[in-house]
């Protein structure tokens, strides 16, 4: 067993210059697939985990207890600070404000102060829900710790439904952006602070994803232009209320239809089927994707060689951890060192980490039956992950409770049930 302590994750802790990731991360070959364990049951075992487990180990010690953003704080279980408005349907907006959360006016939504820390909630329909702690650049670390203790006492509310989200000033999820239309403004200092200039952020509302490879197929989220193109491959621009997949004149037939398959969860997850969905072939795109991407550029050409590299380098682009605390601190083990996992891997009594930080996101999968102090790390175990593999600070991080699962964090998955 190779195990490698790592710095308390209370407030004293400050990222650095990432420590070589070999000896506390080697690369082991991949372990078989085990089968045997029922996909997210409530077992208190899960024995494909266990059998998978390689013994790679990430131990995340406790913070200190006198800190209000210590992972193990423990959270008043009365007097939430949260009234019932906040499981109403739409968006709500609350600041960090003295480590309390400060309903923002409708009229002032979209404009962030970056030394503040926001919670931004979306009781979407047929409960859906999506909770985004957003971390101004200038926020203090307790202002960060409690915006994170903050958001476990409003999941816990709304009874762990929402999926949860990290949003890093400037480089916000597409999906964050499209609660507000006109864009948002970064405001120098915090809520006490002088009114400065507003520096307006150009991130659109509009997402695109690359689809690629032949037996390795994967969507990875690219910049919304038309630089991110070739010819090669297939890309979905989400367009909110239409799904248009472009088709290179070069794809092939397996990247085709991954692609019109990516496309389908998305409208029937997060559009509730409501969404059209239109399959564009290279040199007929509509009006409405010119409109949005600019004219059309002569686009590069992609190759069989680069489906190739895209195979290998997708099959190594996620690994899966457990989490776990029965030894007092919280553990992360290896169950599965390249993707695609199979479900059954994931047990209802633990939380995961899929570390899929060199595509610029890191999972965290909350099992229904995971223990209180585990759901609490969740956030703090995905960033420690995030400085302890060198990914980059930008790096998104997307908390999933088991039952709401994204169709980008299921494509890491040979099947999902």
């Amino acid at each position: 067993m190779v195990s490698a302590p790592v710095p308390s994750v209370g407030p004293s802790h400050k990222a650095t210059s990432p420590p070589s990731l070999s000896p506390p991360f080697p690369a082991p070959e991949s372990p078989p697939t085990p089968s045997g364990c029922p996909a997210a049951v409530g077992a208190s075992v899960c024995p494909a985990a266990a059998a998978a487990s390689n013994g790679v180990r990430l131990s995340v010690s406790r913070g200190p207890s006198n800190h209000p953003d210590t992972m193990y704080t423990t959270l008043p279980t009365s007097g939430s600070p949260f009234g019932p408005a906040a499981a109403r349907p739409g968006l709500h907006v609350w600041r960090v404000e003295k480590l309390r959360p400060v309903e923002v006016p409708e009229r002032t939504w979209g404009v962030f102060f970056s030394g503040d820390a926001y919670l931004v909630l979306h009781n979407g329909p047929e409960e859906r829900a999506h909770l985004h702690l957003w971390m101004g650049r200038d926020s203090s670390q307790d202002e960060q710790g409690a915006c994170a203790l903050l958001s476990t006492q409003l999941n816990a509310l709304l009874g762990e439904r929402p999926v949860t989200h990290r949003e890093v000033q400037g480089n916000e999820s597409d999906l964050f952006m499209q609660y507000f239309p006109h864009g948002v403004t970064y405001q120098d200092g915090g809520v006490a602070s002088a009114f400065k200039p507003p520096r307006p952020s150009t991130s659109p509302g509009h997402r695109l994803y690359q689809v690629k490879g032949r037996r390795n197929i994967r969507a990875s989220e690219r910049d919304l232009a038309w630089s991110s193109f070739n010819t090669g491959d297939c890309f979905i621009l989400d367009l909110g209320e239409t799904l248009l997949v472009w088709c290179g004149s070069g794809c092939n037939a397996l990247e085709r239809s991954r692609a019109q398959e990516l496309a389908a969860a998305i409208r029937d997850s997060e559009r509730r089927g409501r969404a059209r969905l239109e399959i564009v072939a290279d040199g007929e795109e509509p009006p409405e994707m010119l409109q949005v991407l600019g004219p059309k550029p002569t686009l590069p050409e992609g190759s069989p060689e680069e489906d190739a590299v895209a195979d290998q380098s997708n099959a190594r682009a996620a690994v899966l951890y457990k989490v776990s605390d029965a030894t007092g601190h919280m553990d992360l083990t290896q169950v599965a060192a390249s993707s695609p996992f199979s479900q059954s891997l994931l047990c209802s009594d633990d939380c995961f980490v899929l570390d899929n930080g060199a595509g610029g996101k890191v999972y965290v999968w909350k099992g229904r039956k995971a223990n209180e102090q585990e759901r609490q790390a969740a956030l703090r175990v995905a960033e420690e992950v995030i400085t302890r593999m060198g990914h980059s600070p930008r790096t998104q991080v997307e908390i999933l409770p088991q039952g709401h699962e994204t169709p980008l964090f299921k494509q890491f998955f040979t099947s999902w049930k």
